[in-house]
């Protein structure tokens, strides 16, 4: 099976465009700059498929249902040409609870008690088990991903769909990875966060690390 897993172009949060609005996480778009480059990635990836004689014709696109995910796939998908396209509730952005749509350098000072408790959590346990207030931990997202892995693996069983490309999260991205080749959560603790339009190719029991950097 090959799988070409793909986060997400700049978004309005990536960008620090909206911390005042604070649109839900849902719904945040891409700026035009991401816009472009997931267009320009998806033009890259279909001439790397076709450089690596990566047949299309049974490939099928799968995305979170979160606007910047679908916005990139579809950008992605102006090259890639792929009718076969679903979405996924577990392929979601991790949930930041309290801190969603909040700088970093925030969260002390509007919720300092919250804060504390999370710090507290990182130092003990790390952060792929430490759990945002109101949110997730990675831990959280490796489970609902597993669920996704079942899904997968039927198709390519029954219906014999051996290509995918996923447009994610990061966070979702590095926990996919985690349950598909059992890595431990001090690879995770290790593994830095993808940036915007990265692409990570898995061949079978290959993990070919980012392609497009």
């Amino acid at each position: 099976m090959h799988i070409f897993l793909i986060r997400h172009g700049e978004s309005i949060s990536n960008a620090g465009e909206n911390y005042v609005n604070r649109i839900p996480d849902h719904l945040v778009p891409l700026t035009e700059s991401g816009k472009r480059q997931a267009y320009e990635g998806g033009v890259w990836l279909k001439n790397y498929c076709a450089e690596k004689g990566i047949d299309l014709s049974r490939a099928r696109i799968w995305r979170s249902p979160f606007l910047r995910t679908r916005q990139t796939a579809d950008e992605f998908n102006k090259s890639l040409c792929i009718t076969d396209i679903r979405e996924d509730i577990t392929l979601t952005e991790q949930q930041f609870g309290l801190f969603d749509s909040i700088p970093y350098e925030k969260w002390g000072e509007l919720y300092p008690n919250e804060y504390q408790e999370y710090e507290r959590q990182l130092a003990n346990y790390g952060k792929f088990y430490a759990r945002l207030p109101l949110g997730e931990s990675p831990f959280d997202v490796a489970i609902r991903v597993h669920q996704f892995l079942g899904t997968i693996h039927r198709d390519y069983e029954k219906h014999g769909i051996d290509t995918l490309f996923i447009f994610t999260h990061g966070t979702t991205m590095r926990t996919f990875l985690l349950r598909w080749f059992h890595y431990s959560p001090e690879w995770y603790h290790e593994e830095h966060n993808p940036k915007n339009c990265w692409i990570r190719e898995i061949d079978g029991k290959s993990d070919l690390g980012y392609i497009n950097i």
